[in-house]
Formats: C-alpha cells, sequence, structure tokens
C-alpha cells in the first residue's frame, strides 16, 4: 500500500456517522438486554410444578457503573468539549495552488503545516475559525518530513496543546480537526489504528517514518490539521491518506498523521533559526533494496558513516536490527525509528554463502536535508 496527498489534496473517503457513540450505544442495549433477562429459574423445583415468571428488571442499564444513558450523554458533552477547545487552533490555509489546514504552535501568530501545503506558493492567507483572514509569510520548511511553518501577525489566534505522541497507544479515541474541501473547523472521528508506519509519498521521493494510522477521516483539505487526543491535545499531523499499490483506490479508514514530537522538534527549530539543522531522526548511513528472500539488501554505504564504521557492506542483507525483524526496506525504516541517535544496536546480517552475522554499529543523526 502506498500513500498519496500532494498539495493537501487527498483521497476521498466516505465520513463515519458517529461511529464511537453508536458503539456505547449497543454496548448499553446489550446490558439492558442482559438486565432484563433476569434471574435462572431453579431447575431443581419438584416435579409438576410451575415455576414463577421471573421478575422483571427495570434498572436502567449501566456501564461501568454508570447509567447508559448518562455514558452516553456525558461521551458526547466530552466530544463537544474538544471541538470547541481545539477548533479556534485550527486555521485553514489557502495558496494559489490549493488548501490546506494548519495548527497555531504559539501565541507569536506561527503556524505549522505540512509543507505540500505549502510548497510553490508566494502567497497565504490564513482563515481562523471565526472567519477572519489574514496574509501570512513562510518563516522557513523542512521537506524531508514534510513541514513548514507560516507566521500571521496580530491575530491573536490561540495555541494548540501538544502531547508526547511516544505515550499514544493504539486504540486510543482520536478526532481530526481541519478543512477538508474548505470546510473549515470539520471535525471527524476513530482511533489510533497503528503505531510506527512508514509511507512514501509518491513521486516526490519523501518517505515518511514513524507515522500514526488512524482511522479518523482524512480527506483533501485535512493535510495539516491536527490529530487530537481526548485531552484536546495534538499527537499529530494528519498527512496522507492510504490508497492501493497503484495509488488509484483510495483505502476508507487508513489515514497517517506525522507524530508530535516530530512536529514541535521541527517546529522549534524552524520559529528559532528558520530551518532545521537537527532531526532528531536515527540514521544508518545505507542504501537499500529489497531482497528477493526477506530483508533489505545494502545497495551502497556512505563512507565515513555509521554503517560503515561498523562494518556493514554491500551486498549484505539486513534481516533485523535490535529485536526488531527487517523484511524490506520499509521495515528497516521501521526498526530503526525505534531508536535515536547515539544508540548502540546489533545489526544482524546475511551474506552471499546463506551464513549469518551480528554487528554492532552507533546510529548516527540523519542529515535534516536527508
Amino acid at each position: 500500500m502506498v500513500a498519496s496527498g500532494p498539495k493537501g489534496l487527498l483521497p476521498n473517503h466516505k465520513p463515519m456517522n458517529k461511529r464511537l457513540p453508536l458503539i456505547l450505544l449497543t454496548v448499553a442495549l446489550v446490558s439492558a438486554a442482559c438486565s432484563v433477562a433476569g434471574p435462572r429459574t431453579n431447575t431443581n423445583r419438584p416435579a409438576g410444578t410451575v415455576a414463577a415468571p421471573a421478575a422483571t428488571q427495570t434498572t436502567a442499564p449501566s456501564i461501568a457503573g454508570v447509567n447508559g444513558s448518562d455514558a452516553l450523554n456525558n461521551f458526547q458533552s466530552e466530544l463537544e468539549s474538544i471541538a470547541a477547545a481545539v477548533v479556534p487552533s485550527i486555521v485553514q490555509i489557502d495558496t494559489a495552488q490549493g488548501l490546506g489546514s494548519g495548527i497555531v504552535y504559539d501565541s507569536a501568530g506561527d503556524i505549522v503545516t505540512n509543507n505540500h501545503v505549502v510548497e510553490g506558493a508566494t502567497s497565504f492567507t490564513v482563515k481562523a475559525s471565526d472567519g477572519k483572514s489574514y496574509a501570512a509569510t513562510l518563516v522557513g520548511n523542512y521537506p524531508a518530513n514534510d513541514l513548514a511553518v507560516l507566521h500571521v501577525s496580530n491575530a491573536g489566534l490561540k495555541p494548540a496543546k501538544f502531547a508526547d505522541s511516544a505515550a499514544v497507544k493504539v486504540g486510543e479515541v482520536v478526532l481530526a480537526i481541519g478543512s477538508p474541501f474548505g470546510l473549515s473547523g470539520t471535525v471527524t472521528d476513530g482511533i489510533v489504528s497503528g503505531l510506527g508506519r512508514t509511507q512514501s509519498e509518491g513521486n516526490n521521493g519523501i518517505t515518511l517514518s514513524d507515522l500514526v494510522q488512524t482511522s479518523a477521516p482524512i480527506n483533501p483539505g485535512n493535510s495539516g490539521g491536527a490529530l487530537v487526543n481526548l485531552n484536546g491535545e495534538v499527537i499529530g499531523i494528519p498527512t496522507l491518506a492510504g490508497s492501493d499499490s497503484q495509488g488509484r483506490q483510495s483505502s476508507t479508514g487508513i489515514g497517517f498523521a506525522i507524530p508530535s514530537v516530530q512536529v514541535t522538534a521541527a517546529a522549534r527549530q524552524i520559529v528559532t533559526t528558520g530551518s532545521v539543522t537537527h532531526s532528531g531522526r536515527p540514521y544508518l548511513g545505507v542504501s537499500t533494496h529489497d531482497d528477493q528472500t526477506s530483508g533489505a539488501d545494502i545497495v551502497s554505504v556512505v563512507s565515513g558513516g555509521p554503517a560503515a564504521k561498523g562494518g556493514l557492506q554491500p551486498g549484505m542483507v539486513i534481516t533485523a536490527v535490535g529485536d526488531h525483524p527487517v523484511a524490506d526496506t520499509d521495515g528497516l525504516s521501521q526498526a530503526l525509528s525505534a531508536f535515536k541517535p547515539g544508540d548502540r544496536v546489533s545489526i544482524e546480517v546475511r551474506l552471499a554463502d546463506g551464513s549469518t552475522k551480528s554487528l554492532t554499529v552507533t546510529l548516527g543523526e540523519r542529515p535534516a536535508n536527508l
């Protein structure tokens, strides 16, 4: 599967219809059904007697000790509160090339978004949740991780709160907020479906790693917006929607977001210096392609890089990094994303004669321009 999403135009997805409240409602109804069934009758009664009808349970169904109706109302109120708190921190970004979304990064008026939302544009218009529009300037961008920062002056925009995406768990309930098709302030719901995903952006040669996968619908215009948890904190920037290997058929309920730890690290550097000089991402220093059997076949090794210093050579096939098996080149990226620059890791390789070998490599920091 590949993902597509240039210029903020992502494959169309059918929106979910309040799926999570319906799940809770189903649980409530099942609970109610169990309650009205009443106690089991005594199967040891004397022959010829008729058991008295069981008393009907008239109390309201409960979920974890909470009245079912109250649970649904509380959940709905929680979603409403999150939307009300976060929507003012999400803006729409219009350029001559198209539109996308952005997150208010700080009280100074800096806005973080996807680089593909602003790439190639010379003028930018930011539309706030109250409908007011502002001219924006480009502070800087980081194409290697598809991130950029815009700036607006004297807008009084509300900064978003960012969570530590390293603490995100699969199954967490999340909301995606942005401007799909120009419908600013649109909120869709889902869960975190997976972590540590690696996806290519397509023909631009950029591959994003350690992505958060979500079932929240991601539509054209959501790029650069926010994926938030139930605390109203940003855990990522929705960037890609899934599609088939030919990039034609969109995959409903499969979207990918750049994790907040990458977003804030890049935004902090761009706001401060105008560019990203420290990627904070692990670097092995090899070029690979998928091996015909399994693993990542080393095509070339960067001279003086971490792999070269650790003894890796072209022709070796990487089959594992630490405890993480490597099935192909994408698997290598996913395995490396579990580590940080400076970590010493064991690299399992398969040699040309079929034997295996373990090498120890100290990972470097990926250059910001890669």
